[in-house]
């Protein structure tokens, strides 16, 4: 394998690419994908524009003093377009890639980097191992939806609005952008990659839909002070690359009185002032169903690499296990999740226990901790003190029982009572 830098004019686009077979020449062959993929071409077209870069190197095999392209045809395309609209196949093209092109303020490049493989052999099982799937793990192993999803959630990026843009766009408005240097805008996205992160500064994004969660003047300053660190410097990439380093920079932010408190909430009723629309009456109620132990919503949850195990059990009771086919191993991962959010709680917020505690024990100090911190009430801490008493349904005897005992079934009543009774304590303990 060679890594090459060659001018555009030396590569070809593939007339016998594999995603249409043989045609004639390389302009059919660009004709061809516009005629299929007209808006992913112009979709691809403003991204290279947009990041100034393509982000995989084009595979070539030199051809007659040439290099024809095997694989990356729709970059090759792209770039050569925004370098000569006039070969674009309709006017229409021709003035999108205009337009394009004029928004490339910098030198438009004359050559990229390619991996060149005279070995037409080579190149087939390069392809055969990036396109044809994952061929039990020998090819390249596509991403199911979780997994997108926590790609998403780790670095902001998604086909949604940026949150850096809607962020600039109000700093701008309120004249609080740095002045000297521009904000690092996939920075900034990461920070606030998920719910949680950005509700902690004032801002949400549900439904694609920017707002502000607290006082406007509060968050544009806790937002600007976000702006300022990340243009300077003083806070990159490296230091918010995962949970526990965004949590570390928002803890710091919150510690020094930036971030926006509970008394600047705005209350929701406020924010989204929805119509009025009357119910209608129905035959009767229709009760939701409940296949797992823990509901399939969003709990406002971000996770560490240090809690990989909470979160997979938590996965588990969430999305995997039904609660009426499998009670017993429900009840036994409950009961393991409770005391590792405990322990998370009790290391993160260093509650004073001692290695003789019991669960039931456990609970309660975490719970008084909670009380004091204010993030409990005081029925909540009721129902911790009542764990110790065996004769109560939600109780630390219970969950014993259901581990240890040969004759005490758990049922999916009484494992959900359990769950909805702990269920803001273990996430509070996650959370942490």
């Amino acid at each position: 394998m060679a890594i090459r830098n060659l001018s555009l004019g030396s590569l070809v686009v593939n007339r016998a690419n594999d995603r249409h077979g043989e045609l004639e020449n390389e302009t059919a062959a660009i004709a061809w994908l516009f005629k299929e993929r007209e808006q992913h071409m112009r979709n691809l077209a403003k991204d290279i524009v947009d990041r100034k870069e393509i982000y995989e190197l084009p595979l070539v095999s030199p051809e007659n003093g040439k290099f024809v392209v095997f694989d990356g045809n729709r970059r090759v395309t792209c770039l050569k377009l925004l370098e000569d609209p006039r070969r674009a196949p309709t006017v229409e093209l021709q003035e999108f890639f205009r337009e394009e092109r004029s928004r490339w303020t910098a030198g438009f490049p004359k050559s990229i980097q390619c991996q060149v493989e005279a070995d037409r052999d080579r190149i087939d099982e390069i392809l055969f191992r990036r396109h044809t799937g994952s061929q039990s793990g020998v090819g390249q192993s596509t991403w199911d939806d979780r997994m997108k999803a926590t790609f998403v959630a780790r670095t902001g990026k998604g086909n949604g609005p940026s949150i850096a843009d809607e962020i600039e766009q109000r700093l701008a408005g309120a004249n609080l952008l740095p002045s000297r240097r521009k904000v690092p805008r996939s920075t900034l996205n990461r920070l606030l990659s998920a719910e949680p992160f950005r509700n902690r500064v004032g801002i949400s994004m549900k439904g694609g839909r920017f707002e502000f969660t607290h006082d406007e003047t509060a968050t544009l300053g806790a937002l600007a002070r976000i702006a300022s660190d990340l243009a300077t410097r003083e806070v990159v990439l490296g230091h918010l690359w995962d949970v526990d380093g965004k949590e570390a920079y928002l803890n710091r932010l919150e510690s020094e009185g930036v971030l926006p408190g509970p008394h600047h909430a705005i209350v929701a009723a406020v924010r989204d002032t929805p119509k009025q629309v009357k119910a209608k009456p129905t035959a009767r109620a229709v009760p939701t169903i409940r296949s797992t132990l823990i509901p399939p919503k969003d709990f406002g949850l971000t996770w560490p690499g240090r809690l990989q195990r909470h979160h997979q059990i938590w996965e588990e009771l969430q999305f995997h296990l039904d609660l009426r086919k499998h009670p017993n191993a429900v009840s036994v991962l409950l009961r393991v999740l409770i005391e590792l959010a405990l322990e998370n709680y009790i290391t993160s917020a260093k509650v004073p226990v001692q290695d003789k505690d019991k669960l039931a024990v456990r609970l309660e100090k975490v719970g008084q901790h909670l009380l004091a911190e204010g993030q409990i009430n005081s029925k909540q801490m009721d129902v911790l003190r009542k764990f110790k008493q065996g004769d109560k349904l939600v109780s630390a005897d219970t969950l014993n029982r259901y581990v240890h005992s040969p004759n005490f079934a758990p049922s999916p009543e009484h494992l959900s009572s359990m769950w909805d009774s702990l269920a803001d304590v273990i996430v509070l303990c996650l959370k942490t």
